[in-house]
């Protein structure tokens, strides 16, 4: 009679198991990232831009910290040509150069009156002006990739951030639509779309963003 009693029990218990772990399986799946607080160190430099708007693409700011102190401007140069080559970072040669400089200031050992740093600088300003001269007028897809917005954002899916399509049907209907994408691609954002931020994409002049802006809200 108890062992019957105790066998029923038993069953019970895993009868309510069986409908206590998916629940709890579900639970433990469910993640939330907390707000991004690090901030790449300031500086007057040109690569701190750049770097504030594609290194914070893929990664924390924290990343930065955790590579060997006192690195000198070729090593930091040499590892964002890593960055580029072997893990697809959406950075060109000029941006290479320019984020090299920033971060063998902020976080290495050379000083911004260095001359190598000066002339990193000034020589890929140069690049850039130069690839814009001689570069063919570009629509808004090769503005996107350029910039490195795909690397977070698709037409029609939500990857990191979310699909345009999605930030348009958002946005349907507001006279203010143009003016507020355009603030966040240039300002950022955070909180809009979940806990992941959008980092500021400053060095997007205003008639670049409008134009993202604009061709987002078509979407």
């Amino acid at each position: 009679m108890n062992r019957t009693v105790i066998s029923l029990s038993l069953g019970a218990w895993a009868g309510v198991a069986a409908l206590l772990v998916p629940t709890a399986i579900a639970a433990a799946l469910t993640i939330r990232l907390p707000q991004e607080t690090a901030t790449l160190r300031t500086s007057n430099l040109p690569g701190y831009a750049v770097a504030v708007q594609k290194c914070t693409i893929c990664h924390s700011a924290d990343y930065v910290q955790y590579q060997p102190p006192g690195m000198s401007l070729d090593q930091w140069t040499a590892e964002m040509g890593k960055m580029q080559h072997a893990y697809g970072a959406p950075i060109g040669d000029v941006d290479v150069k320019l984020i090299g400089a920033y971060l063998a200031v902020a976080y290495g050992s050379a000083h911004a009156t260095d001359a190598g740093v000066i002339a990193a600088s000034a020589s890929a300003e140069t690049d850039s002006a130069d690839a814009r001269a001689a570069a063919p007028a570009s629509g808004p897809m090769a503005l996107l990739t350029s910039s490195g917005c795909l690397a977070c954002h698709a037409l029609d899916k939500k990857l990191v951030g979310p699909a345009y399509h999605d930030v348009a049907q958002r946005y349907r209907g507001d006279p203010q639509a143009l003016a507020k994408i355009e603030a966040t691609i240039r300002q950022g954002s955070s909180g809009k779309w979940g806990s992941i931020p959008m980092p500021p994409f400053a060095t997007l002049n205003k008639t670049d963003a409008t134009l993202l802006a604009a061709f987002i809200l078509k979407q």
